[in-house]
């Protein structure tokens, strides 16, 4: 009998046993940028273009009505998905990019004057940098990066430094995209609040390896992507708490968040609606909602147990190729693991094992801080997912393997300038 991986493989996901590139059979391990869609969230899409298409609130007839019920469904699993105190606290946006430059503008609005300090981190992912950054220089206030260590972990001596100048806001990562180090969120939410900051998630990475919810977290707010969940792309979540929401100020305008316009006033909704101009992505919140439910039944335990494991595995095998350095050594890893192979650049050997059908991310992973930070311009990475196997992992192992050993055989002095 099959066991439950092999069933979920070849029954819920078409694309990894029918992927094809040249003909020849393809190797998905950038699950870190984009996931494949389950079954379900597949049959769900086809659903809502087929019976639930219609623009939604302050429609009264059947269709409309139908269309704002899916909507409202998703928001409630995604309050449940996340651990948040009720489908108020859950606002639909164009995916984690989108939020996070949704958050920073309503702090530049109604929170951020010159001379205010926001802290972000090295490690970050450009999304969860730029939007405040940007905040900081049209508010006149400061941003400052909390350092990360030898082994890639945050130094949190340096954020207690910070945090001493009464930060207004610490936007951080719950798992890196380049060196899958998973911070202590409930620990640096603890000092961050003692200190009178509030703190932002970037949660993009960390989805599927069993986060704890939002109230456990302690955090403000959250933001995660539909197209790491194995949900479908132009969708994504920005939670935040129901006293943040009502305090802060919508960046964007237009239909469906403004209750009453009178002459010298704006009145907006209350909640969610307050900041969701305009149509929302209606096909994508209902895949969402079906990825999010895909998840639960297949069991969050079970698919981070499994991940962890594959990506321990990637790690024990990578480490027996001679002249490869793996990125960071953290206490906890998860979703990733980048390496780098000198001299040879990250891209030729990611177009080394596309040659060999097998797809992996290089470049810098929109995380440059970071690479300054370790001395590199860039860096292979590797994410499996729950969907991925060890003969597939050891499939890499031999591609990369005769990848630098054909490199070395060219002339290539691999490996005499790595370390670690």
């Amino acid at each position: 009998m099959a066991d439950w991986h092999t069933i979920i493989r070849e029954r819920d996901f078409p694309m990894i046993e029918q992927a094809e590139c040249d003909g020849r059979p393809v190797i998905y391990l950038d699950n870190a940028a984009t996931t494949q869609c389950a079954r379900p969230v597949l049959w769900a899409l086809e659903n809502y273009w087929r019976s639930q298409h219609a623009n939604v609130y302050r429609g009264v007839y059947c269709l409309s009505r139908r269309a704002e019920a899916a909507v409202e469904e998703t928001r409630q699993i995604c309050a449940e998905f996340l651990g948040a105190a009720s489908a108020g606290e859950i606002v639909f946006t164009g995916g984690a990019t989108q939020s996070a430059n949704l958050l920073a503008d309503a702090f530049a609005l109604t929170e951020l004057k010159p001379g205010d300090l926001v802290l972000s981190t090295e490690m970050e992912h450009h999304s969860n940098l730029l939007p405040w950054r940007e905040a900081c220089r049209r508010t006149g206030a400061e941003l400052a990066l909390v350092p990360v260590t030898e082994e890639g972990e945050l130094d949190l001596d340096a954020l207690d430094r910070l945090l001493e100048r009464r930060p207004k806001l610490l936007a951080v990562c719950a798992v890196s995209n380049v060196l899958g180090t998973v911070n202590p969120l409930r620990e640096i939410a603890d000092r961050a609040h003692a200190a009178g900051c509030a703190v932002a998630v970037d949660a993009a990475q960390a989805m599927r390896c069993c986060l704890p919810g939002v109230r456990e977290l302690d955090c403000d707010f959250l933001y995660f992507s539909s197209h790491k969940v194995m949900g479908p792309t132009g969708v994504g979540v920005l939670y935040g708490s129901e006293a943040w929401l009502e305090r802060l100020t919508p960046p964007r305008t237009g239909g469906g968040m403004v209750s009453a316009i009178r002459e010298d006033t704006v009145l907006y909704e209350r909640g969610p609606l307050k900041f969701e101009a305009g149509t929302p992505n209606l096909a994508g919140i209902a895949g969402l909602g079906a990825a999010l439910e895909y998840l639960q039944a297949v069991g969050r335990r079970r698919i981070a147990k499994r991940e962890k494991a594959l990506l321990q595995y990637a790690e024990k095998r990578l480490r027996e190729l001679p002249g490869l350095r793996i990125l960071g050594a953290p206490k906890q890893r998860a979703g990733v693991l980048s390496f780098v192979a000198p001299p040879l650049q990250a891209y030729d050997i990611a177009m080394l094992l596309d040659s060999q059908g097998i797809a992996v991310r290089s470049g810098s992973h929109c995380a440059i801080p970071l690479h300054r930070r370790l001395g590199l311009s860039g860096s292979v990475r590797v994410s499996p997912a729950f969907y991925n196997t060890a003969e597939e992992l050891d499939a890499l192992t031999v591609a990369l393997r005769r990848s630098l050993e054909g490199a070395k055989k060219a002339g290539v002095p691999v490996g005499e300038n790595a370390r670690g």
